[in-house]
């Protein structure tokens, strides 16, 4: 049948009927693993505060995973940046090996005390189970593209239970200055279906509450945008640490299971020497705390240093939600010297650090307004459009490309991408 002469909303039918089935496959498949991941990190991180002395196995872990990875992971140890230039530059599909390394090496890192996310770890699984769609459905490379957009937008989302968030994410982390809308249907279809795949799992997303906002003045509006300098550096910082510190211990230590080993070293005898262990895990209770009291002024650079090294020496897990603990408690230290509520602070802080150090400050405003409500969309949106212009143009994913430059007259590293 020659559908040239039908009318355009007919001939998109088989389109998005193609894509909706596609799309809610790779959510089930994405869904289904985060929520087995959530309820395994669950289990890790109750099993570690009962045994606080699993922590000084932490070398030990560190070094079975590193070994374990150079044995059989070669080919997926870049995680989020394989997945970002197969989606650039589509070469083979990524090894469904992905998927259980990063779990197994993410909850381990956990149970022993690393202080990871859990961001990287969904995203992968999401990306690499999709993936393994490409030859069952035959897919072309320009579907291929979609079909892994799809997977990382299904991943973010079913972890974070941000399903609006997530499908903005898959469109705009790939490259600072585009997003590609050819994927707009499959990654919203995916993370709005991954998200109720985790909730009829029984997954139960945390809640955070702002218990004060202000109104939206001229006074405020400029403390938020100076907030939002800071938040920029901030997320510079830690991208510009972890990076440094992966390619010092790259160079000064040929063996890459000692490399974790090492960082584990650091990170227990750390914990020891300040007699908490407050910036190990995911810190998702000194993040509710951030919202309810005034924490101390040295939160967030604890756990940014406590970050740093455990992603840095070679332990898996994610950026984001150390991120979320890193905003969260400079946002509550902020609130005061900008004369705003702390809460307030606290959630733009959340939201604001993670899109300038991730680059993505629309699915960043999202996230904001999906968490914390409607009413902080103003606020959010400055906050994370600021911080972004502020963090540079090197961000935590490598693989990420310059399409165009964040501002006139001042040049990123890395020159413009090949689409």
């Amino acid at each position: 049948m020659n559908t040239s002469k039908l009318p355009e909303p007919l001939r998109l039918l088989p389109y998005v009927g193609k894509w909706c089935l596609i799309a809610s496959l790779v959510a089930f498949l994405a869904g289904s693993a985060s929520a087995f991941f959530l309820f395994s990190l669950d289990l890790a991180t109750r099993t570690r505060e009962a045994h606080p002395w699993l922590l000084w196995l932490l070398p030990v872990a560190g070094f079975a995973v590193g070994w374990i990875y150079l044995h059989t992971g070669k080919s997926v140890e870049a995680g989020n940046n394989l997945l970002i230039d197969e989606i650039h530059d589509p070469a083979k599909v990524v090894p469904l090996r992905m998927a259980p390394l990063v779990l197994m090496g993410t909850v381990v890192s956990h149970l022993f005390g690393a202080s990871v996310g859990r961001e990287g770890t969904a995203v992968q699984m999401g990306g690499a189970l999709a993936d393994q769609l490409t030859h069952l459905l035959r897919l072309r490379h320009d579907d291929r593209r979609i079909l892994l957009m799809a997977g990382i937008s299904a991943g973010f989302s079913s972890v974070f239970g941000t399903p609006m968030a997530g499908a903005i994410f898959g469109l705009e982390v790939l490259a600072i200055g585009r997003m590609r809308y050819d994927a707009i249907l499959p990654c919203f279809v995916a993370a709005i279906a991954a998200d109720q795949v985790g909730l009829a799992w029984g997954v139960h997303h945390t809640h955070y509450a702002v218990a004060a906002m202000a109104p939206v003045t001229l006074y405020n509006a400029i403390a938020v945008i100076a907030a939002g300098v800071v938040f920029g550096v901030a997320g510079m910082a830690f991208a510009h640490g972890t990076h440094g510190l992966s390619a010092f211990m790259k160079k000064w230590v040929a063996y890459a299971p000692l490399r974790p080993a090492i960082g584990g070293v650091v990170v227990a005898v750390a914990v020891w020497a300040c007699g908490t262990h407050r910036y190990i895990g995911l810190g998702i209770d000194t993040i509710v705390e951030a919202f309810h009291q005034p924490v101390a002024p040295w939160d967030f650079l604890a756990k940014g240093a406590f970050t740093v090294a455990s992603l840095g020496t070679g332990f898996k897990g994610g950026e984001v939600t150390p991120l979320f603990y890193i905003g969260a408690t400079l946002g509550n230290i902020l609130g005061p010297l900008l004369h705003l509520p702390f809460q307030l602070m606290a959630a733009l802080g959340f939201v604001a650090v993670f899109a300038g150090a991730a680059n993505t400050p629309l699915a960043s405003a999202i996230m904001a307004i999906e968490l914390f409500g409607a009413d902080i969309g103003p606020f959010a949106a400055l906050a994370c459009v600021v911080s972004y212009l502020f963090s540079g143009h090197t961000g935590i994913y490598r693989a990420q490309r310059v399409v165009q430059h964040k501002h006139p007259g001042v040049m990123g590293k890395r020159g413009g991408a090949r689409e």
